[in-house]
Parts: C-alpha cells; structure tokens; sequence
C-alpha cells in the first residue's frame, strides 16, 4: 500500500466539496428554470450532459478508455444500471424540487449514508460496529416519527437514498475499470431514448419551453448539462484521493444547505411533528459521526503501533 500524498489529499477534499456545494445550490438553479417542468428539465439535464461529456472526451482525448469499456459486455451492463439510478435520482429530485419539497430531498441526502450501511451489510456482507447500528435505529425511529405524526410517508427522500445508494455500490462494483468520464458518458447515452420520449411528450402536452422564453433562460436551460455533469465529475475525482471517513462526514453539506434553502428561501411548512422527525435525524447523524472519528482514531492508533519498530530489531519502514 502507498500513501496518499498531502497534496492528494487537497485536490480530493476540494473536489469533494466542490460536488457537494454545487449539488447544494442546485435547487435554487431549478427554480431559476421556471416556467419548465421537471419532466422536460431532465430530459435536457440527459441530453446535454451527454453533449457536454463528449466534447470532454473530444478535449482530453479519453476515447481510448470508452472504447475499451464499450468491448466488455459486464461493464456496459452495469453503466447501463447506473443510468437508470441516476436518471431516477434525477427524476425525483427535480419534481420534488420544483413542487416545493426540498425539505423532504435535504431529508433523503441526510439519511443517505445510514441507506449506504445497510447495503453494505445486506449485499456486500460487511459487518457493522456497534454506534453504526445504533445510528440506523435511531434513523430508522425519525421515520416513523415522520410517518406516523405527519402522516404522510416520506417516499421522496427515501426513494432519494435508495436511488443514490445503490448507484453508489454500482459504482464501487465498476471500480477502477471505468473512469469518471467514460461511466458518465455511457450512463447518459443510455438514458437518451428516454430523454427524446419525454421531449416528444412535453411537445404534445405542454409545449418545449427551451427558446420559448428569451435568451436568458435559454442560455440558463442550456447549461443544464454543465449543471449536471460537473459535480458528478468531481464526486468521483474525489472518492479516488481520500477516504469514504472524509467523504462521510463532507457529504453533509449538501443536505445541510438544501434543509436552509427550503426553510429560510422557500419557506417550506415546517410543523413540530416534522421538526421532531428531523432532530431525530440529526441525532442519528450525530452518532454516525462519532463512530466515524472513533475508527478513524483506532486506525491511526493501530498504524503507529505498527510503525514503531520492537527494541533489539531492525527497523522495518512501513508503508
């Protein structure tokens, strides 16, 4: 094993916190988008970035990568996957928002990583430490408390957390063998059909609103695919130069600020029985991070422990 160089590590941390910022604001940007509805609004958020991808590709010259990608069956399959993760990620998120439910998507990104555990214990088989599990009964507590007192079943956040989560272990099954770029590529290539049948729909219902409504919101609408494909860019840059601790305990400032926008810009409905459901929320959060810094702290401890070399021994440099 090789450390990870310091400066490694910083580009990884910006990075991680680039995506998690950009995905924060991204609510506002939506709204900006008005008069276009959700369902048009991914349909170009596909198409777009699908553009946008390419003429990456075009610019770094990375279709050697995507074609050797494109030559193994598994892979393709498993983007393929990953797209329709994505694209209902997408769906959720973009309807939620603009039907003035960004309280409930910050609710879905806050117990994201509590979702993440529990894939991890029923289909990769990991083993969880005690406060982890901790973490999930309390999580899975404010639920109820959110069902049962507001009466309402939150099925946006948790189809938020489903989706995401299970694009995430996706991801950790492609691995090392599709960059950043290429995965994004083929996953919105595969959500074109879809894209075009959601224009033509909008077309025959509705009506397009891209040019429809004047050059800036044209050019607001056109960047849709910036929008979209960066954060992800940066996501996956940084996942590859620091560890999921740190992503963990990053990736809460998303949630955070999508919570601020829906209650202080939006001002969403926030009655005691939801508040109670949140603060429960927090608290699970609160344990999961402390079991976070609590491994984090054993691990250092282990690793010195393994470095420091036994008296009348040669010293063994560890890497």
């Amino acid at each position: 094993m090789t450390t990870t160089p310091r400066s490694a590590q910083t580009v990884g941390v910006a990075s991680a916190i680039g995506a998690y910022l950009l995905w924060g604001v991204l609510p506002l940007y939506f709204l900006l988008l008005r008069p276009t509805e959700g369902w048009e609004l991914v349909a170009w958020r596909v198409g777009l970035s699908f553009v946008f991808c390419l003429v990456l590709l075009a610019i770094t010259r990375g279709w050697k990568p995507l074609m050797a990608i494109v030559r193994q069956p598994r892979l393709l399959a498993l983007t393929a996957l990953a797209g329709v993760l994505i694209y209902i990620n997408w769906q959720v998120f973009v309807l939620a928002t603009l039907n003035g439910e960004i309280v409930e998507t910050s609710l879905g990104y806050f117990i994201n990583p509590i979702g993440t555990m529990l894939l991890g214990v029923f289909v990769l088989k990991e083993k969880l430490r005690r406060l982890q599990w901790v973490a999930i009964g309390i999580a899975t507590i404010a639920v109820l408390v959110i069902v049962f007192a507001h009466g309402t079943f939150p099925w946006i956040a948790l189809s938020l957390t489903a989706s995401f989560g299970i694009y995430g272990l996706v991801k950790k099954k492609i691995g090392p063998s599709v960059d950043a770029l290429s995965g994004l590529t083929l996953e919105s290539f595969w959500l074109l059909p879809v894209a075009v049948v959601q224009l033509i729909a909008v077309g025959l219902t509705t009506g397009i609103t891209m040019g429809a409504n004047g050059p800036l919101h044209a050019g607001l609408l056109a960047f849709a695919g910036v929008a979209t494909a960066v954060p992800l860019l940066l996501f996956a840059a940084g996942t590859r130069r620091i560890g999921l601790t740190v992503i963990g305990m990053i990736q809460f400032i998303t949630p955070i600020m999508q919570f601020l926008v829906g209650v202080l810009v939006m001002h969403e409905p926030m009655p005691v029985e939801r508040w109670i459901g949140f603060g429960i929320v927090w608290v699970a959060i609160a344990v999961f991070l402390i079991d976070l810094a609590l491994a984090t702290r054993r691990m250092r401890a282990n690793r010195g422990a393994i470095a420091e070399p036994n008296p009348g021994t040669d010293t063994i440099p560890v890497p």
